[in-house]
Formats: structure tokens, C-alpha cells, sequence
């Protein structure tokens, strides 16, 4: 069931979006070569809690980092832990706020250092196709208007989609209805309602668009190890067009 929030229920949950957005800041102003992605972890959750909200992600489904930090092929769902980030990394950040009841939920590719022009264009694809699918969540366009604009404009420039995991609705819940897949046909899937809230999320990956769980049951790698970028917001449908709520 899609839930449609009234302007109260909107405006509380852009305190929790507010905090999930300024938590994703935090971590691409902090991480660094020579850190350990469970040191970014633990001050991302310090951060949040700072703010008198809690990490929507420690303990979610038994996860146990404050946010997923997932590095190079790893596409989402990183476990914080040892790694060292070295230069030429990218780091995924994905992160979420509980607050006053609702979640917010975002995600950041950030470069670690110097990287190759490879990654800059895979990172700089995924971020714009996810500018052009948030420019389609107007009232009275369809889910698949979304999915298929990522999709197309993602494999123009010669990358591809992650189909096994896709985008969804947000709010009390961290994950509701509807799910919002970055690929498929404009014109399909639920219409969009002033009210409703959902996470645009493109996972895009440099080779295939399969991917591979490990053996943790979380990280999620491509199953030709080659790069992965992931970025996403919030997104508000509302009568004047689309509103993005996870901003600092």
C-alpha cells in the first residue's frame, strides 16, 4: 500500500531527511586514504546521534553498520569494517536518519583521492541520471517514467543497471511501496500522487548488470568485479513538481 503523507507528515519528515542529508556531507568530507571504512562508520553514527536521531540502518534487518560503505565493485550494502581506503577508491555512502518517526535516506559516491577518468565518468552518469529521473517525479507520471529515464540515459553512455535491486518508497517505514526500479517503460507502473515519498536510487555499474551476494549475506559485489556508483535522494511529489528533501 502506497502511503501519501499530508503537509504535517511532509514536514516532519524533512527534519529526518535534513539529518540524513547532512550525515552524507559529513562522511564525503571526512573519508580519506588511510581510514578504515568502520571508522568512517562510527563517526557517521556519532553525527547522527548528535543531532538527537537515530541510524536507520544499525540493526535493520540484523545489518550491523550505522550506514553502507561499499568500495569500488562493491555496488550497495558494504559492511563497515577494515578496509583502508586507498587512493583511487570510491567510496558509496548510503545512509539513512530516524526521527520524530520518519526516515530519510540517501546515498553519495564519493572519489577517494586522485581516481581514474573511468570511475569520474561512471560517477558523473549515475549522478545526472539521477538529476534527469528526479526531473520526471511530477504528479501524473508513472514509476516507469523514472526507470526508464535512468536506464536510458545510463546506457547511452555505455554502462548499465542493476535490475536485482532497485529504488522504494520512504517514510515511518524505511522501505515501502512503491518500489522504483531504475529501468523499464515510460508510461507503466503506479502513477505518482502528490504526497507520496520515494528514494531514487540508480546503482550503476561499469560492466554487467549482474551482481553477486557474498558470503556475509549483505555485500553486494558485480559479478565482473569491475566498478560501481550509487547515488540517491528523497524525493517529495507535490503539486509544484518534484521536491528533493534530502538536502543539507
Amino acid at each position: 500500500m502506497i502511503s501519501i503523507k499530508n503537509s504535517r507528515e511532509l514536514t516532519a519528515m524533512r527534519d529526518a531527511c535534513r539529518i540524513s542529508a547532512q550525515a552524507l556531507q559529513y562522511a564525503g568530507e571526512i573519508a580519506k586514504a588511510g581510514m578504515t571504512t568502520g571508522e568512517i562508520d562510527y563517526l557517521i553514527r556519532k553525527f547522527i546521534e548528535k543531532q538527537g536521531a537515530k541510524p536507520s540502518f544499525l540493526g535493520y534487518g540484523g545489518f550491523p553498520g550505522s550506514a553502507c560503505l561499499s568500495v569500488n565493485d562493491v555496488v550497495i550494502h558494504g559492511i563497515p569494517g577494515k578496509r583502508v581506503l586507498k587512493d583511487g577508491d570510491i567510496l558509496s555512502v548510503d545512509v539513512g536518519a530516524f526521527y520524530n518517526g520518519y526516515h530519510g535516506d540517501n546515498a553519495y559516491t564519493f572519489p577517494i583521492g586522485q581516481v581514474s577518468e573511468d570511475a569520474k565518468k561512471l560517477m558523473d552518469a549515475t549522478r545526472e541520471s539521477l538529476a534527469k529521473a528526479i526531473e520526471q517525479a511530477v504528479a501524473g507520471n508513472r514509476i516507469g517514467d523514472i526507470g526508464s529515464t535512468v536506464q536510458g540515459y545510463v546506457e547511452e553512455r555505455g554502462f548499465s543497471v542493476v535490475r536485482q535491486f532497485v529504488g522504494h518508497g520512504v517514510g515511518t517505514n524505511l522501505h515501502e511501496d512503491p518500489s522504483v526500479p531504475n529501468f523499464g517503460t515510460a508510461g507503466r507502473g503506479p502513477r505518482l500522487l502528490p504526497g507520496m515519498t520515494i528514494a531514487i536510487e540508480p546503482m550503476v555499474n561499469q560492466g554487467t548488470p549482474d551482481v553477486e551476494i557474498l558470503a556475509d549475506g549483505w555485500t553486494t559485489v558485480t559479478k565482473d568485479r569491475k566498478l560501481s556508483a550509487h547515488f540517491e535522494h528523497t524525493v517529495a511529489i507535490t503539486t509544484d513538481g518534484p521536491v528533493i528533501l534530502t538536502l543539507p
